[in-house]
Parts: structure tokens; C-alpha cells; sequence
């Protein structure tokens, strides 16, 4: 039986959502999308291919079982609704590629990242392979990757269907971006708003209406806040304690949200802040000789969950028409972490890259040996998941909210 098949037996059981969309391969410099379009868009002509034998479909099949990958189910979507666009926003658990062309530490398009990426080169993305801002639109069959606003060779026909304006090293504490330094996610929003005019000048006034209102938007931040900002540089304990430091981040994001809203956002997620004391790099730096998670920041994790939690509960309510909604990461992934095992891996508390103790953004890089099999490791770098740990865990949780959006 293939590695992690138990934990994958929810994502397995599900067929990709039937929307007779096609295959179209997008080439840049430093990587190669595969996005999903509409029969109504052109693209190129398909030549019909002959049969395989018989033969040859067995040794197919005998192959793929021997080098499954995990694959992310379809979210299921309830009749009379439509998603045709997903939108991101937020720092490097979900940036695609926004940060290749900023001067800055936070980037990572540069081997060994995007080792088991399809194209097996680096895009951009923090990770061995796909994140979340693709694996969502996958599942919702939009297409296969999410492309960075900030792609030299985007397309038009890629503005149809979403794209990715996050940010590695991004916050909603602006001092986190400056820092970094990353896209803020103030300038994420002037991006959105200028993406806007591009899309109506592509699909016209009317459409492009359509496709804002209805789409689905993800916002990913809180993370660098906490552990850099304020733990590790410290640099807002001069004016804050945790309690006040997570009451401005709630703020930040009650701020973002209005703004997303005021440029046409209605459908609208956040992501919760992960365990963040049980991230390699902070049981390396916090969690003593022992490498423990460290309770404090947990502890800080969850006071600005709650305090998230309850902003978008009150926005939901006086923002009309809107679907505001606090998406629960914390906890699944901590299940993940403590219970490793039982999802079919060997490794929680160091990365794939290098030791596995420190290595992050530029400390992993070509010199720096990886492990052999990046499915054992819950983690690939100090600070981010695995493809594996992604693609276990984003599906499920985005159908468990799906109706919430709808």
C-alpha cells in the first residue's frame, strides 16, 4: 500500500469535479503551469491519438501505483452555485511566485525548492511542491496551479479564472512587510484593484462583475507577525504585549477585509494562524534542549485565532450580502504534528532540507542536502509543510466550510 494511503483515503475516494475543462501548458523562464480553461476559450488543437493496447495500460497502471502521489480531492459544490475564480492574499504559506522579482531574503526560487514541483524546477513557492493557493483551485476544478499577479508572462486568459497576490514574509502588521521586506498586504489590495481593469478589459464590464463577486477569496497571514515581528526581533515588545500585539493584527484584519469588500470581495476566507510553537525552527530557537513545541507562542497563536475568530463572525454581520468566514487550520495540523504515525509519516519535528533544525529561504539552498523521501517529513523546510502534509490536509478542510461560502 502507498505511503500516507491511510490518511489519504478521504482524498482518494472523491473523483476531480467534472467540468470538461482542458489541459493548456503555460512556459516561463524559470517554470512551466499547466492551467485548466474552459472548452469556450481557445487554445490549441487537440489530434486525436490512437488507442493504447492493452498491454500498455496495465504497465500504466502498475507504474502509478508504484510511485503514487498524493492527490487532492474535489470539493464538492452544491447545484446552482458557481466559483469561477480563486484569489489569495498573504505570505508564504500560499505566495506562487509574487516574491521572485522583489529584493529581498524571503524567496526561494532556487533549488532544492520545488524538488517534487511538476515541472521539478523552482517557481517560487515555499514549499517541494504545490501550496494551498493551488491545491484549493485544483480541488474547486478551476486549475491545476494559481499563477503570482507578479508573473512576467501572464497571460490574459490567466486573469479569467484567479490569481495569487501573496507574499513571502508578509503580516498584517505592516512593520512585518517592511522588515521582510514582501508585498504588504496593503499593496496586495492596490494589486487586486488594478488586476480588476485588466479583467474588464479582457472579458468586459459585466463578466469581470460577475467574476469578483462570486469568486473565492483566501487570506494567509498572522504567521511572521507573531514569530519574527514580535518573538524573534522583538521588535514590538518595545510597545506591546501579546494580548495588545494580537488586539492591533485583529484589527489589521478587520481593516482588510472592509477593503476587500469595498472592491467587490464577497465570498471571503482567513486561514488561522498554525501551531506556530511546534514549527522546527521555533522548537530549535525556543523549545530548549529538548526541541519541545513551545507553549508560549501556541499559546499566542491561539489568543490571536480567537480574537480573528470573533472579528469575522461580527463582519459577516454588518457587511450585506457578504460570507465572511474563519477557516480552522491550527488544530489539523497540530493533529498532524502530534500524531505524524498515524498519517502514514516519520518525521514532525525537523524539515526535509538540510538538518531540518534552521534552514528557511536562503539557508536552503542547492549546497544543502535534502532527504531522499520528501513524503516521511511533515515538513520540507524549518517553517513550511511538505506538498504531502498540503495536499492532506486542504481539501478536507476547505469542503467542511464550502456551504459557509455559498
Amino acid at each position: 500500500m502507498a505511503r500516507n494511503s491511510k490518511a489519504m483515503v478521504a482524498l482518494t475516494s472523491s473523483s476531480p469535479s467534472a467540468l470538461n475543462l482542458k489541459n493548456q501548458t503555460h512556459k516561463g523562464p524559470q517554470h512551466s503551469y499547466t492551467y485548466k480553461y474552459h472548452p469556450k476559450i481557445k487554445g490549441p488543437k487537440l489530434h486525436k491519438m490512437p488507442p493504447p493496447s492493452l498491454n500498455f495500460m496495465f504497465f500504466l497502471s502498475l507504474l502509478l501505483l508504484l510511485h503514487l502521489r498524493p492527490a487532492i480531492a474535489a470539493i464538492t459544490i452544491p447545484p446552482g452555485y458557481s466559483v469561477p475564480a480563486v484569489f489569495v492574499f498573504g505570505d508564504s504559506i500560499v505566495d506562487t511566485g509574487n516574491n521572485n522579482n522583489v529584493i529581498t531574503q524571503a524567496k526561494c526560487n532556487y533549488p532544492p525548492y520545488g524538488r517534487d514541483f511538476p515541472s521539478g524546477r523552482p517557481t517560487g513557492r515555499f514549499s517541494n511542491g504545490r501550496v494551498p493557493s493551488d491545491l484549493v483551485a485544483d480541488a474547486l476544478g478551476i486549475k491545476e496551479l494559481l499563477p503570482p499577479y507578479a508573473d512576467p508572462n501572464l497571460q490574459p486568459e490567466d486573469l479569467i479564472t484567479g490569481v495569487n497576490f501573496a507574499s513571502g514574509g508578509a503580516g498584517f502588521d505592516p512593520l512585518t512587510s517592511q522588515t521582510a521586506p514582501a508585498i504588504s498586504l496593503e499593496d496586495q489590495l492596490a494589486n487586486f484593484r488594478a488586476y480588476k481593469k485588466k479583467l474588464e478589459g479582457v472579458v468586459g464590464e459585466e463578466r469581470a462583475k460577475f467574476i469578483i463577486v462570486n469568486s473565492l477569496y483566501l487570506v494567509v497571514a498572522g504567521s511572521n507577525d507573531i514569530a519574527n515581528t514580535f518573538y524573534l526581533a522583538r521588535i514590538r515588545q518595545l510597545h506591546f504585549t501579546i494580548g495588545s500585539y494580537t488586539d492591533f493584527m485583529a484589527r489589521s484584519a478587520s481593516a482588510f477585509v472592509k477593503e476587500l469588500y469595498a472592491a467587490g470581495a464577497r465570498r471571503i476566507g482567513f486561514f488561522s494562524t498554525p501551531p506556530l510553537g511546534c514549527v522546527p525552527s521555533q522548537r530549535t530557537l525556543a523549545g530548549g534542549i529538548q526541541r519541545a513545541c513551545v507553549n508560549e507562542y501556541n499559546n499566542a497563536a491561539k489568543l490571536f485565532n480567537g480574537k480573528l475568530h470573533s472579528t469575522l463572525d461580527h463582519l459577516q454581520t454588518i457587511l450585506p450580502d457578504s460570507r465572511v468566514v474563519y477557516v480552522d487550520i491550527y488544530n489539523p495540523l497540530l493533529d498532524v504534528i502530534l500524531n505524524y504515525v498515524k498519517y502514514g509519516f516519520e518525521v514532525a519535528d525537523r524539515g526535509c532540507c538540510g538538518s531540518g533544525l534552521i534552514e528557511v529561504t536562503f539557508l536552503c539552498n542547492k549546497f544543502v542536502k535534502t532527504c531522499p523521501d520528501s513524503t516521511k517529513y511533515v515538513f520540507w523546510d524549518s517553517f513550511h509543510p511538505t506538498q504531502t502534509t498540503y495536499t492532506l490536509l486542504v481539501a478536507p478542510i476547505i469542503q467542511r466550510y464550502i456551504s459557509r461560502f455559498l
